[in-house]
């Protein structure tokens, strides 16, 4: 990259490389079973309760994608190949990838098992440009562990990822300073790291379709709707992003939830409360450290929240340990026939160190 953006808090030009592995899982399951290439492959455990850990490109184009139950992706690909997810292989490729990684930088933040930052200011391989550390990354994983990996180039973090998204799989894409705002201005603002559904949703309310359509409302009403987050979304629509690059940053938690399309009473929470907490699991077994304390999380129809937590002895160790758990925990909200609830939550934290760990990517 050539020259980047000044922060007003950190007088040192930054230039960030985001890193995916694509399809990380049902990938490196392609590589190590012949059978598998060119096949729509799910990763998943069978069953009624099951998500989809990850989906090959194949397997996308009939659009199955993580996190979505296993049941419908079996509905919307009959001819998928189930493959239980195997998180020990996946941890000891990662550690590979991690290797190559640390060629380049010292500074690395990894997001989970197939996706990290780098800060390449100043690389340890003396490549010429950010850029050229990204090609050669990408190079080198594909070369030594015959997998492939996306990147995006940035003068911050909120950019590279987005840029490594834009040209998946096995793609490379760079946004220079001089190009963000016309970069930018015309993405949808779904496209925006971190909003979701239902904050696309109140954004559309205020006119907000695209992120130049968000830099045209005012600070102080995207504080008002969103708190502290309005802030950061009136930052994220010019492109600022100070948040350094932070090597080895521990798991404090892990949640999954999601606002139901109708509400419900605390009955028909069961099934909602299964599937978050199976979400999580899948989640947690990208860790090499282990939780201890287990959260539901429940919004009534009227917006309250409810929390109810557990700390457990020993950490569960297995999803229905977790999902177990979870439903303890609503036998601890008092009952009401007139109540009903429009989010289920669930989550882990008081994260710990393993009896026998294995080894974090890129530790």
């Amino acid at each position: 990259m050539g020259t980047t953006e000044y922060s007003n808090e950190d007088a040192i030009p930054r230039k960030i490389v985001h890193i995916d592995m694509d399809a990380f899982y049902a990938s490196v399951e392609q590589r190590d079973d012949p059978s598998l290439r060119g096949k729509p492959v799910v990763v998943a455990w069978r069953g009624s309760r099951s998500v989809v850990c990850a989906a090959s490109y194949e397997a996308r184009q009939f659009g199955v994608r993580s996190a979505m139950p296993a049941l419908r992706a079996q509905r919307l690909c009959p001819d998928a190949i189930f493959v239980a997810p195997d998180f020990a292989r996946y941890k000891a490729v990662s550690r590979s990838v991690r290797d190559i990684l640390h060629r380049h930088s010292d500074l690395i933040e990894p997001l989970s098992l197939d996706e990290a930052y780098l800060d390449v200011t100043e690389n340890k391989s003396g490549l010429a440009t950010a850029t050229l550390v990204a090609k050669t990354i990408r190079g080198q994983i594909r070369e030594e562990l015959l997998l492939t990996a996306s990147a995006g180039v940035a003068p911050n973090k909120f950019l590279a990822k987005i840029a490594s998204d834009w040209r998946k799989p096995d793609g490379l894409f760079v946004i220079q300073p001089s190009e963000v705002n016309v970069f930018l201005a015309p993405l949808p603002i779904g496209r925006v790291p971190g909003v979701g559904k239902v904050t696309e949703s109140r954004l559309k309310e205020i006119g907000a379709t695209t992120v130049g359509r968000l830099q045209c409302i005012d600070q102080s009403l995207l504080q008002a709707r969103f708190g502290r987050y309005g802030r950061r979304l009136y930052d994220l629509a010019r492109g600022i992003d100070h948040n350094p690059v932070v090597a080895n940053r521990p798991t404090k938690s892990i949640s999954a939830e999601d606002t139901l399309e109708c509400d419900v009473s605390l009955s028909e929470t069961d099934g909602w409360i299964r599937q978050m907490a199976q979400k999580v699991w899948d989640a947690s077994q990208k860790e090499a450290r282990v939780a201890r304390t287990v959260v539901l999380k429940l919004k009534t129809s009227d917006f309250a929240i409810l929390t109810r937590s557990f700390t457990a002895p020993a950490p569960p160790n297995t999803c229905e340990q977790l999902i177990k758990i979870a439903l303890s925990l609503r036998d601890r909200i008092e009952p009401n026939e007139s109540q009903r609830f429009r989010l289920v939550g669930v989550g882990l934290s008081n994260f710990t160190e393993a009896k026998q760990p294995d080894a974090p990517l890129f530790d």
